[in-house]
């Protein structure tokens, strides 16, 4: 079930409801997924940051001691994967490139090419913050999806599905590119803040079969390098900023999908 387990936890962390039920936050939020609950929206600030494995490592057992992991962390993280979608224009690749407040992303998203469902997703940044949009379809709607057809979205009652109809069909958009890499996430009991290191981060543009087993997938990034991203809402809470900041890392702008597309971009520049 982790495939829902991540959008879950970002969107309805709450201490107050875990404790009506008489079980722990962690369990609270496995039982809230295994019965099919979901909140699709989140609204939230976001901070990434460039850092090496080793420095994610330091930081790791640090956040050991004041954070709780995700339950699906296991040893080394877990595996995500993500399909995007762009315009034939190449719309929000040059919005994010061009540094516009004002822009979005939209993508379908598994954690096991074994999985019976994906999450359809939308990002848009809205100034500082992010808002994420997301609906679970069917593994046969997202194969129509990851082949450009989106008329299976019209069987979905949620008005997110009509949305990504509408815009996706009128605006030409199409499957760019499937991201793939290791995570390792934290959730902090106050204030809904996330911290997750992603690495391992690696792309294909050759190849949209979101599901299969194996892809041929180059790295986006070198192999002792990820990303850390820190998310949150309203405020972000001294002690956890503190310890990011030890890290001695500038915030940065940065965004998997680009990173994934910069050589093909380039190249058709």
């Amino acid at each position: 079930m982790t495939q829902s387990y991540e959008s879950t936890a970002e969107s309805c962390y709450d201490c107050q409801a875990a404790k009506m039920t008489g079980i722990s936050v962690p369990d609270f939020l496995q039982l809230f997924v295994l019965e099919g609950c979901y909140l699709n929206e989140v609204y939230r600030q976001e901070k990434k940051y460039f850092m090496t494995l080793f420095e994610m490592k330091k930081l790791s057992g640090q956040l050991d001691r004041v954070m709780l992991q995700d339950a699906h962390n296991g040893a080394n993280g877990y595996n995500i994967r993500s399909l995007y979608f762009d315009t034939i224009n190449e719309r929000d690749y040059e919005a994010k490139i061009d540094g516009l407040e004002l822009r979005r992303k939209i993508r379908l998203r598994i954690y096991d090419p074994a999985a019976d469902f994906a999450m359809l997703e939308m990002k848009q940044k809205e100034g500082s913050y992010q808002k994420k949009r997301s609906l679970r379809v069917s593994r046969e709607d997202a194969i129509e999806l990851t082949k450009g057809r989106y008329h299976s979205l019209l069987k979905y009652t949620d008005p997110f599905a009509a949305e990504c109809y509408g815009l996706m069909h009128m605006q030409c958009y199409r499957p760019k590119t499937i991201v793939e890499y290791k995570r390792k996430a934290y959730i902090a009991k106050e204030n809904k803040i996330r911290i997750t290191f992603d690495h391992q981060i690696q792309a294909t543009e050759s190849c949209m079969d979101l599901f299969a087993p194996d892809l041929n997938m180059y790295p986006v990034l070198d192999r002792f390098n990820g990303v850390l991203e820190v998310k949150y809402n309203g405020f972000l809470l001294s002690y956890i900023k503190k310890l990011v900041n030890e890290a001695n890392r500038s915030e940065l702008s940065v965004s998997k999908y680009c990173l994934a597309r910069s050589a093909t971009m380039k190249f058709a520049l």
